[in-house]
């Protein structure tokens, strides 16, 4: 018999599926925090490491809470394995680092600086456009295992590929910030930037890789996977919606104000999803990579780091900025637009050859 029984359909956890609703709520949550306790926000939002370092600590605490749990998954010792088909990978680095921010930067200049111009003045269009630029060249990571899970992705090589783009990151992030921001007229100061991408990358990567040797070491991968990582996973939700919560409390004013800034960055936030998903999926059709490597390769060059985007927003422009409400939306609109990219992938499944077990 040619066809095996249909699997279960794979789904969400409860919160990772109904992520789009609690940051709804957390939107609500925080503005009406911000409107009914200004003093309150502002005092949290004047508290800073350093004069005009723009690291503020209550959000720079949260952000480590969540960055370091998916630190902790990364095995770097697999990176290796993936000299046999390197083809996959090879595409996804191509849409990750040279695609996708330069195409999100084009996307920005379009809608915020001339398309939607005559309802964004000149210098919050320069912020908004920061902030998407920024989101773009922030790969996915932890959301990456979920949407692999989903397509029935190759875990190992999803892994590998996840492994790869933070390393990545660590010296090809603030570069092509730097660069694309000052094409596109926003100032952004090298000295904060790579602050930021030392306190929420490089820091928190080290202590992940050293946590998992010295315990795997000392407890075995069993303990590790089963009960030392699901500890910190009410910590991480926990952390994400307090820090949402906080930069839409530090954004009362704008969106009150300026309710229809959402509806527009979510514009070329969506474009540039389904943009960089279908290219990254139709060229890993005509190298004839398989399909557990496609579908996670094509969502991992769609989706995006937004917990560090959140982070290096609001270090460089403030948790006020138009640059830090830009990066928020990508939450707003990531986990539905994935989830059609998601079925997408499975329903063209055909496409592509079927892997052989072994």
């Amino acid at each position: 018999m040619d066809q095996t029984p249909a699997t279960p359909v794979k789904r969400l956890a409860f919160f990772e599926r109904n992520l789009t609703l609690w940051v709804l709520l957390c939107m609500v949550a925080g503005v009406i925090l911000g409107t009914a306790a200004p003093k309150a926000i502002a005092s949290l939002s004047s508290m800073e490491f350093g004069h005009d370092s723009h690291v503020n600590v209550p959000i720079a605490i949260l952000i480590w809470l969540m960055i370091y749990p998916m630190m902790l998954k990364i095995d770097f010792g697999s990176i290796g394995g993936v000299a046999r088909k390197p083809k996959g990978l090879m595409v996804t680095l191509f849409v990750n680092w040279i695609v996708k921010p330069f195409s999100m930067a084009f996307l920005a200049w379009v809608f915020m600086q001339h398309v939607f111009a005559k309802w964004i003045d000149v210098e919050t269009a320069k912020s908004y456009t920061a902030g998407l630029i920024i989101l773009a060249a922030a790969p996915c990571t932890a959301m990456v295992f979920v949407w692999s899970y989903l397509t029935d992705g190759d875990p190992a090589y999803t892994l590998v590929q996840v492994a790869v783009n933070d390393l990545i990151m660590l010296v090809a992030f603030a570069p092509i910030v730097m660069f694309l921001c000052g094409v596109s007229g926003v100032v952004v100061p090298s000295a904060v930037l790579t602050t930021s991408v030392l306190v929420f990358i490089v820091i928190p990567l080290a202590a992940g890789w050293l946590t998992r040797t010295a315990l795997l070491k000392t407890h075995g991968a069993e303990w590790f996977e089963k009960s030392f990582l699901p500890k910190f996973q009410p910590v991480t939700m926990a952390a994400l919606l307090l820090t949402l919560v906080l930069i839409f409390a530090f954004q009362a004013e704008n969106l009150t104000h300026r309710w229809l800034a959402v509806l527009l960055l979510a514009v070329p936030i969506i474009i540039q999803v389904y943009f960089n998903s279908s290219l990254t999926y139709l060229m890993m059709k005509w190298l004839k990579v398989p399909h557990n490597i496609a579908a996670p390769g094509a969502l991992i060059g769609a989706s995006n780091f937004f917990e560090l985007a959140v982070a290096v927003a609001i270090t460089l422009f403030g948790p006020s900025s138009g640059a830090a409400l830009a990066t928020v939306v990508g939450v707003l609109v990531e986990v539905p637009v994935m989830l059609s990219v998601c079925s997408a992938c499975n329903a063209t499944r055909g496409w592509f050859p079927k892997e052989r077990s072994t």
